[in-house]
């Protein structure tokens, strides 16, 4: 045991309630809900050694997606629902601005299948297309509604893709530090490449520079304590998981699939509340004047000395201004 091996899950067949919702029986993920059946996550016991509640305070909790087993977490109260998500490295990253939400919202975020602490998945799944499928099976079995998407780097396309048959679920849009589109342009679409080529990704998956980098001061662990930084690279640790972000990330440059989906989705949402959050110094490919361009009325929230993961390297500011954005815009909305 090296800490952070997965206990076998029990499932729990009967109907779940928490905080008077109640979760319904399986359905196609990819398809739209059948409003006259409802879905029960497996409940479990997944906490691993090396992710104890003073890292993670919150529940976590277990569904099924096709062959694998999807880990997630559901807490907060009875308040609007704030899903996070990320895909390619693991929710931990969430960790502090949910913390900030919770007394006020419930606040949901998983790991897609294949990293963090959701089962490892073969090389022909580790795709925008799963994850995307992960994503449609937890919004459908938890029944999510009045749903604000605060979505990070290629939780945005795979996000996107997932909400496509689910649009009325959605009430708004919290864009960091991420996109929704074709790639266009020399740099993204390089840099997409670059970092999903077979070299980069067999380095990192060898040498784990990846865990190391992105557990630094420049990435998640700005203000994570030693404990905290130890457990994020724990979840990076195999092979596989290093190698799921380089596969993603060759993916976003050419899944037209995925871009025609998350495209479609964003048009369609041009009339939802939508918020940026971005690092001052993270905005690498411009993504800011993009989304202007796409949506007639962005709220923009730029992070002072932020870079890549501005929800980490201030988590206060980030809370706030989203509590604030969401009471005055999504509600009023609503």
């Amino acid at each position: 045991m090296d800490g952070w091996d997965r206990p076998s899950v029990t499932s729990d067949v009967s109907v779940t309630t928490r905080w008077g919702r109640t979760s319904l029986p399986d359905m196609n993920p990819m398809t739209s809900p059948n409003q006259e059946t409802s879905p029960v996550p497996d409940r479990a016991t997944i906490r691993p050694k090396c992710l104890p509640e003073s890292v993670w305070p919150y529940p976590l909790d277990s569904l099924r997606v096709g062959d694998h087993r999807l880990i997630f977490t559901d807490t907060g109260g009875p308040g609007p629902v704030l899903l996070f998500v990320h895909v390619g490295l693991w929710c931990l990253m969430w960790r502090d601005v949910i913390g900030r939400l919770t007394d006020r919202y419930r606040c949901i975020t998983l790991d897609v299948p294949g990293s963090g602490l959701s089962d490892r998945t073969s090389r022909q799944n580790q795709t925008l297309d799963s994850a995307a499928q992960a994503i449609g099976t937890l919004i459908d079995r938890l029944d999510l509604r009045g749903i604000t998407l605060v979505v990070h780097d290629l939780g945005g396309l795979a996000t996107f893709a997932a909400v496509r048959p689910r649009l009325s679920r959605v009430a708004a849009v919290a864009a960091v530090n991420t996109f929704g589109w074709k790639p266009r342009g020399l740099m993204l679409p390089l840099a997409l490449r670059l970092f999903g080529s077979a070299a980069m990704r067999e380095l990192d998956a060898f040498t784990g520079l990846l865990p190391l980098g992105s557990s630094s001061r420049l990435g998640v662990g700005r203000r994570w304590s030693r404990q905290t930084r130890q457990a994020w690279r724990a979840g990076l640790r195999d092979r596989s998981s290093r190698r799921l972000p380089h596969r993603l990330f060759r993916d976003a440059a050419r899944n037209k699939r995925i871009h025609e989906l998350a495209d479609a989705s964003l048009t369609e949402l041009a009339d939802r509340p939508l918020m940026t959050v971005f690092g001052k110094y993270g905005d690498y490919f411009c993504f800011q004047r993009q989304w202007r361009r796409r949506h007639t009325d962005v709220h923009s929230v730029v992070v002072p000395g932020g870079f890549h993961f501005p929800m980490c390297d201030n988590p206060d500011l980030v809370a706030a201004r989203l509590h604030e954005w969401h009471a005055a815009r999504v509600r009023e909305a609503r």
